[in-house]
């Protein structure tokens, strides 16, 4: 499985790297990275820090839903308001996990039939 990971804090990426150490992981420190990476690769899943530099999850999430309607989209962000979740929904993701991730909630996602 080939997993694009959007996220510019290296605490947040090196744990879901450990988490995922097993499946071919791509990083994008930012959202405008995450657009030109999933236009330019194929991916199984795109994991979406909703706030990052240059251009934040949400507007990233909407560009590549533009050109890719079907890579499962999975929202990360500290806050867990239930707004948060419908913006990120409304956005295009298929999900919604509240920092700190757990390896139990990672893993849930990939039984999830998308």
């Amino acid at each position: 499985m080939k997993i694009l990971i959007a996220e510019d804090n290296d605490s947040n990426y090196l744990l879901v790297r450990h988490i995922l150490k097993d499946y071919n992981l791509t990083r994008a420190l930012d959202g405008a990275d995450a657009v030109w990476k999933a236009r330019n690769e194929s991916f199984d899943l795109i994991l979406m820090d909703m706030k990052m530099p240059v251009m934040g999850g949400l507007e990233a999430t909407r560009r590549i839903r533009e050109f890719n309607a079907k890579v499962p989209i999975i929202a990360l962000t500290a806050n867990a308001f239930d707004s948060d979740k419908g913006s990120a929904i409304e956005a295009g993701c298929n999900a919604f996990l509240a920092k700190p991730l757990s390896k139990k909630q990672i893993l849930e996602i990939f039984s999830t039939k998308w």
